[in-house]
């Protein structure tokens, strides 16, 4: 076997591997499941808070979206999720992340309203206990965010749920000097976004595609796909990398580092944004991309067997776990995937 032909087969052989490896957890206690909840781990337990969906009609037969502040819990991956109480507001499309000081919940908002809280989340003797930390500069929803450490970055968003450009700003918060609040650093220079995707890793973070906003001629918002890809440290400012091999918008979130790689999962490409009919949409992309943070180089990992959009990636056992999501325009799922980390 030729040595070309030999690395096509390696590359097939993987890819069907990595689509064998997710295996489906217990689905979500919802039948319409959720997009836009706030996950991650406290006491050992998957946590996923919060989130929409779509209970009656599709939006556009006028169906109306509904804001959730259910707090569910799967204690093991064989178990069954549990009810443990309620947000302190119904609430979807901030950032969660899990950190070495708990689980947090940052900004996202409702129908009317966005928020700049931030909240410790916590499961204690079967009931949530909430902590407000230093809350956000301004009111953010649709933003991207990581962790490093004790350091949680905040980038993009918008400040109101309707409007027309996206904010530039980064904020910083680090866990061990809370009363300092959060911190402003330089903003990206590329356009302002929104459903961007971040990593932090070797103290850089990376700045990966979204959508820009733009008001349209008849008074609407119009999205523009993004592909840029940036990387901010303290000591070089923000640097320009390689491309993304196709726009990316929504993907699960946060982006997840292992193996000398940034992992983003599927995601939004904007190719079927006017698709028609909306109900037979086929729904979103399933290429599962890497980036390889040494040499700058954006690859076609394999294909997930799940299209999930506007949810979060949640590290748990060993594991990546990507619980509910939009599954398609106007349709949540569900389903909840995990796949062990390489």
């Amino acid at each position: 076997m030729n040595s070309s032909l030999g690395f096509v087969v390696w590359l097939a052989l993987g890819s069907m591997a990595w689509a064998e490896d997710w295996m489906r957890l217990p689905s979500l206690p919802d039948e319409h499941g959720f997009a836009g909840s706030f996950a991650g781990v406290s006491q050992g337990s998957l946590i996923v808070a919060g989130g929409t969906n779509f209970p009656s009609e599709k939006p556009w037969k006028g169906g109306k979206k509904v804001w959730y502040d259910r707090v569910y819990a799967l204690a093991e991956p064989t178990g069954k999720w549990q009810l443990m109480g309620q947000l302190p507001l119904p609430s979807a499309y901030g950032v969660s992340l899990t950190t070495a000081a708990g689980f947090l919940l940052i900004g996202g908002g409702d129908a009317n309203q966005h928020f700049d809280s931030v909240w410790r989340l916590e499961v204690r003797r079967g009931h949530v206990v909430a902590e407000a930390l230093p809350v956000l500069p301004k009111p953010c929803a649709f933003m991207t965010g990581a962790v490093e450490g004790s350091r949680v970055y905040v980038a993009g968003g918008i400040q109101h749920p309707d409007d027309s450009q996206a904010m530039a700003h980064v904020w910083m918060l680090d866990l061990e000097s809370r009363s300092l609040g959060w911190q402003t650093l330089p903003p990206c220079p590329g356009k302002p976004r929104i459903l961007a995707q971040m990593a932090a890793t070797g103290g850089a973070i990376y700045l990966i595609g979204g959508a820009a906003l733009h008001r349209g001629k008849e008074g609407g918002v119009t999205r523009e796909w993004l592909q840029d890809v940036w990387r901010f440290s303290d000591r070089e400012g923000w640097m320009p990398l390689a491309n993304l091999p196709h726009s990316i918008v929504g993907a699960p979130s946060p982006v997840q580092t292992a193996a000398g790689k940034l992992w983003v999962f599927g995601g939004d490409d904007g190719l079927l944004v006017d698709f028609q009919p909306k109900e037979q949409h086929p729904g979103f992309s399933k290429h599962m991309l890497t980036y390889d943070v040494i040499h700058d180089v954006w690859a076609h990992e394999s294909n997930l067997p799940f299209a999930l959009v506007t949810t979060p990636v949640v590290p748990w056992r060993d594991h990546w776990v990507i619980p509910g999501g939009e599954s398609r325009p106007g349709t949540r799922s569900s389903e909840v995937w995990w796949c062990r980390m390489p």
